[in-house]
């Protein structure tokens, strides 16, 4: 088992760590991550390890089994030893962008309330697919719209609910295709907002900005047709 340090604190940029394990292909599990793994998609963080005077590259990090982070290194060679202590140093830039991308994704989804049936995220943009039978023609109202919750400065907090709660309130699940995780009795659930000015609140296992003036301006990039009741919009940092 991994602890989820990004989960601790998203601005986290430097943790210590143990080595547990190395597995046959040389990705690196550690008593605790600062590394988000790829899911929900999120890319995994990349960055560095550094112990006794050395440094690797990390190239991405991906789920293990269980709650286990595997850290992949660039090149699966001169790696440090279990039981080594290490520290971790994430491209925090590259992070940072990819929390901005996401709650603004969150927003996409509010001012086009449709179900989304699947969604991706880089360090530029990002895009959500959304079972949408047609273009809609309003792209730049579309736009203004996001831009204005946005400017809102809203924070962005958690909360967390059992799974019995979630089934009692299945509109909270806006994604058809990425199911949030279940077994470990607890989901969490990211809410852009507070009390009765709450914009946005659904599962997620991603990181986030803490309020979304972070964010910054966005735009709208293109729509396109992806099967007879599928849209996919884009959306740029700006």
């Amino acid at each position: 088992m991994t602890e989820l340090l990004f989960r601790r604190d998203g601005y986290a940029r430097e943790a210590t760590g143990k080595v547990l394990s190395i597995t046959d292909e040389g990705g690196l599990v550690l008593d605790g991550s600062l590394f988000y793994p790829t899911s929900g998609g999120q890319p995994g963080d990349s960055g560095v390890l550094r112990w006794n005077g050395r440094e690797i590259e990390i190239a991405t990090a991906v789920k293990g089994l269980g709650d286990a982070v595997i850290l992949i290194p660039a090149e699966p060679a001169g790696l440090p030893q279990v039981g080594d202590a290490v520290v971790q140093v994430i491209d925090w830039d590259r992070r940072y962008r990819h929390m901005r991308v996401h709650t603004a994704l969150h927003l996409l989804s509010v001012v086009i309330p449709l179900p989304v049936t699947g969604g991706a995220i880089t360090a530029d943009k990002g895009r959500l697919d959304f079972d949408m039978p047609e273009t809609p023609e309003d792209k730049a109202t579309i736009e203004d719209d996001l831009n204005r919750l946005i400017a809102c400065n809203m924070d962005v907090t958690e909360d967390w609910i059992s799974d019995a709660e979630l089934d009692a309130q299945p509109d909270l699940v806006k994604t058809m295709s990425v199911r949030p995780p279940r077994g470990s009795g607890m989901i969490r659930l990211v809410r852009i907002g507070v009390g009765a000015e709450t914009a946005d609140l659904q599962p997620c296992g991603g990181t986030h900005v803490a309020n979304t003036a972070e964010i910054g301006r966005v735009r709208l990039g293109k729509i396109e047709k992806k099967g007879r009741q599928n849209r996919r919009v884009y959306l740029h940092l700006v």
